[in-house]
């Protein structure tokens, strides 16, 4: 229950809708419990006109309200009281049921607007969570903590907190009129309550261990489902759909089997509840009888009672239900805090500024290892990159060429050293203002499900022209090809772009770069997929974009239509040789090496 204290801000937020809620439950029992008085009032008078009645002794006491409404009827005559009385129980359920729709349309619509506010604050905890959180969590246990447990969640803040109210309403009033009615025949009717509560208990403490189990196993599952569905070609491809299906038939029946053991516990709940309730029942007709033949003044009691007990019947047997809601958003919860309570391991600093990213680049002896597999991607690497140069940066699979990437956009934070830009700490730039300014093309493409030009538009943070999208995609020697799509460019891409090739997921990423018309660009390795021709149409295009730009390039191949100002080799976090194109082919290694069998496989352009 201590976790679900994290939601007390959003009561506090719609506190309006929350009192007035709660007023409306209270007040929508309050003419509830009016009718069995009325009922019995009704039956007391009936049995005062049948032949050798005897009067009533101690004359029942009515609270305030209802005592007014009596001393009024009293004046009537018979057929009159029996009139009224009829009509004022057909008000009294017409006014109940007014209210409890006003109930509803308080607390229940709070709950959605909590759980709005909710997922919203789980979607911003997540863009701000930095690489690291990512590679260690899986895709389909995000999307399930922001989607069932949120939703877990809302069952909590609107029907199990409207019927937890009404319960407890409702048992108050019916308690204070019984008791005032027949205290002896109160305490026989609830005796079984106690027995209810140590049910209650026992079945939530293994509700909630089942509920966190169950949440867990659906997270793997959803997590399973994400990666089939992602990876769907790869899985037709090498023909393992059988594999697919067998492992998650696996997550599946784990889930089942939890699920139905949870299932289990909840079966044997419900009727317990209901079987405390018929005892009551049973208490009342049995003990009301035996005294209504002893003073038959005291029917008028036992159909009041009567009527309590079944008034009681559905919220008491809810007492299940609403502890099993509350259970489970206990546990959706707590999965939700774990999260919610990560501090992002890269935000800005307390000294970070949103100013030009401009100026020289400098790594300065930077470190890194990556904290989740141990791999020490850079070591005591020392760069300097002039304002406006062009510098290829190249290297075998693992040399620590992408990590510079990522450590320049703030991705991850140096262990060692530091990296400036203009003479300023990466650190001391806002990330809003840092990414902003630095545009990057990743190796791994990522294109939304959109139209090709809101894809290319995500580059800017204000609304791009189509004159201006255009443009861009000519640079990246994508425009005509997407002029020949169905749509042009309203043409809706597939999850992920899989509705384009390869290289044409690229040149999208690489306009999406260009739009934004940064002075520092860093293109990772984004040209592996596209063929020699449209490389060297691509490369001339950056050349001329690129001028009076700060650009970092990173791939395995040499661009020879391009001139650069600096080549870097890397080779284990270090740097291996460096220099221009000339200078390197003199020095004969590695990269002299590269150029050679590039050239020697006719790759003019790499």
């Amino acid at each position: 229950m201590k976790h679900l204290a994290a939601l007390n801000k959003y009561f506090w937020k719609y506190r309006n809708r929350f009192f007035i809620g709660i007023f409306f439950v209270i007040t929508s029992n309050y003419f509830a419990v009016l009718a069995p008085e009325v009922t019995g009032f009704i039956v007391g008078k009936v049995q005062q006109h049948l032949p050798g009645a005897k009067p009533v002794a101690h004359p029942k006491q009515y609270d305030a309200f209802l005592t007014v409404f009596i001393n009024w009827v009293n004046s009537l005559t018979f057929a009159q009281i029996v009139t009224v009385c009829s009509i004022t129980i057909l008000i009294l359920a017409l006014i109940r049921g007014i209210l409890m729709f006003f109930m509803r349309q308080t607390i229940i619509v709070m709950s959605r607007y909590i759980e709005f506010d909710q997922k919203n604050e789980v979607y911003q905890h997540y863009q701000k969570l930095d690489a690291s959180f990512f590679k260690t969590h899986n895709t389909g246990d995000l999307m399930n903590r922001i989607t069932e447990d949120v939703s877990r969640v809302r069952m909590y803040t609107g029907p199990a907190i409207m019927y937890l109210v009404n319960l407890v309403a409702l048992i108050i009033f019916c308690l204070v009129n019984m008791l005032r009615t027949d205290k002896q025949l109160t305490l026989l009717v609830l005796a079984p309550l106690p027995l209810l509560a140590l049910t209650i208990y026992i079945a939530n403490t293994i509700i909630n261990r089942k509920s966190e189990k169950v949440q867990a196993l659906l997270s793997d599952l959803t997590t399973n489902a994400q990666e089939s569905y992602s990876g769907i070609r790869v899985i037709k491809s090498f023909v393992q759909e059988k594999a697919m299906l067998g492992f998650f038939s696996k997550n599946s029946e784990d889930y089942r089997k939890n699920a139905v053991g949870l299932a289990k516990v909840e079966a044997v709940y419900f009727p317990s509840m209901t079987l405390m309730i018929g005892l009551s029942t049973l208490l009342t007709v049995f003990i009301g009888g035996k005294m209504a033949i002893a003073d038959p003044s005291k029917i008028s009691v036992i159909v009041e009672f009567v009527i309590y007990i079944n008034m009681l019947t559905f919220p008491v047997s809810a007492i299940g239900w609403t502890a099993s809601m509350i259970q489970r958003a206990a546990a959706s919860q707590k999965r939700l805090n774990e999260f919610l309570q990560i501090e992002p391991g890269i935000q800005d600093a307390p000294h970070a500024v949103d100013a030009p990213v401009k100026g020289d680049i400098v790594f300065d002896k930077v470190s890194f290892t990556y904290d989740n597999t141990g791999i020490k991607a850079l070591k005591d690497f020392s760069l300097t990159i002039k304002e406006g140069q062009r510098i290829l940066i190249m290297g075998r699979t693992g040399s620590g060429k992408s990590t510079l990437a990522q450590l320049l956009l703030r991705f991850y934070d140096v262990d060692n050293g530091n990296i400036s830009i203009g003479g300023r700490n990466v650190e001391a730039y806002t990330l809003q203002s840092l990414r902003t300014q630095v545009s990057y093309v990743p190796q791994d493409v990522f294109l939304f499900s959109d139209s090709v030009s809101n894809n290319i538009r995500f580059g800017l943070n204000e609304h791009a022209d189509m004159p201006r999208v255009q443009q861009a995609a000519a640079n990246a020697s994508v425009d005509k090809e997407i002029q020949g799509l169905q749509n042009g460019y309203d043409t809706i891409l597939g999850e992920r772009g899989v509705t384009l090739s390869g290289g044409q997921k690229q040149r999208v990423s690489i306009a999406r770069a260009l739009i934004k018309d940064p002075q520092i660009m860093v293109f990772d390795d984004c040209l592996s997929a596209v063929d020699a021709k449209t490389e060297n149409e691509i490369v001339g295009n950056l050349y001329r974009v690129l001028q009076n730009k700060t650009a970092i390039i990173i791939t395995h191949r040499i661009f020879t239509g391009f001139k650069f100002d600096n080549i870097i080799i890397l080779e284990e976090g270090k740097i291996l040789e460096q220099g221009t194109h000339e200078q390197l082919l003199l020095l004969d290694g590695y990269y002299a090496e590269l150029y050679r069998i590039q050239t020697s496989t006719g790759q003019s352009a790499a």
